[in-house]
């Protein structure tokens, strides 16, 4: 391994300043993965984590796991690792916690730096596979070093407490917004529930049962007309009353009433019969008359 950064210009920078300051310089690389180290820099430290790495990449290609293909864009302000199809940033390396950078130059494919992470406060070193680009990302790395300490410099140090802050309120707006889609998820699986729980099935109509007996039936109320309902068992419930104001027999005809029926009423051998039993009655009445009728003349009852 060669350790590459250095702010004393070796080579000449293969950017211009503006295009590091202003915009970035973009790489595709495979990721092997990180791994921590005891000490911020180091060619050995910096082999063993390559040993490892390299051996754990080999166990998982062995399993059939792709070594992931990863997109770095190196600026003044950092190194970011994202994903090449989604542009999804998985790792932001600000360039301040980054403490050595290397290639090696036995193989060509293989470089790597060690970062120190803001959370854990650990060393983790870096190590990328990028088919004989390694030393062209390393010291595009050192020329990103070199500006950025010359912009330290020219601002008294300021600068760099400016993109400390820059990094916690990014970090935390990233927080933010992970939190904001997780309670938006939340609230869309609620609304759903509540539109299952109140909207019924597709065909069915909403109708309140009337309330009915042990035995099925509807419980009887005087004074009320009872009509057929249909019972739950999907069986008609025949009325158990007939109205009040209809004044029919079982079978569907007028009460007999002997006193106000009419001669018309009846056949001509029952109205002679009724007739006599009629004149039969008014003559015992008046025989009972005369006889208990009290005498003027002597006074006999």
């Amino acid at each position: 391994m060669n350790r590459a950064f250095n702010r004393k210009k070796e080579k000449s920078w293969m950017h211009t300043p503006e295009a590091l300051a202003k915009h970035y310089i973009a790489y595709n690389a495979k990721f092997l993965g990180n791994a921590e180290v005891e000490t911020p820099k180091g060619t050995e430290v910096v082999k063993d984590a390559v040993r490892k790495l390299k051996f754990q990449r080999h166990i998982k290609k062995s399993e059939g796991q792709k070594t992931p293909k990863v997109e770095l864009q190196i600026s003044i302000y950092g190194v970011k690792i994202l994903d090449p199809k989604t542009k999804d940033v998985q790792h932001n390396c600000q360039l301040h916690r980054i403490s050595f950078c290397a290639d090696d130059k036995t193989d060509k494919r293989i470089f790597t730096f060690i970062y120190k992470d803001s959370e854990s406060n650990k060393h983790l070193c870096y190590v990328f596979d990028s088919e004989k680009c390694a030393e062209e990302i390393t010291l595009t790395i050192g020329q990103a070093f070199d500006l950025a300490y010359k912009k330290f410099l020219e601002s008294g140090g300021k600068d760099v407490e400016t993109r400390k802050q820059i990094g916690s309120l990014q970090k935390r707006i990233q927080e933010l917004e992970t939190e904001n889609s997780e309670l938006k998820q939340q609230l869309q699986d609620l609304e759903q529930q509540l539109m299952m729980a109140h909207v019924p099935p597709t065909g069915s109509v909403s109708v309140q049962a009337r309330s009915t007996d042990v035995f099925d039936m509807v419980p009887f109320s005087p004074g009320t007309v009872l009509v057929p309902t249909q019972a739950s068992n999907g069986c008609p419930v025949p009325p158990t009353a007939l109205p009040p104001n209809i004044g029919k027999d079982l079978f569907g005809a007028e009460p007999f009433d002997p006193f106000t029926c009419g001669s018309a009423d009846f056949p001509p051998d029952i109205q002679s019969k009724l007739d006599e039993m009629q004149e039969g009655f008014k003559m015992g009445l008046t025989l009972e008359g005369a006889v208990f009728s009290p005498d003027p003349l002597d006074g006999r009852c």
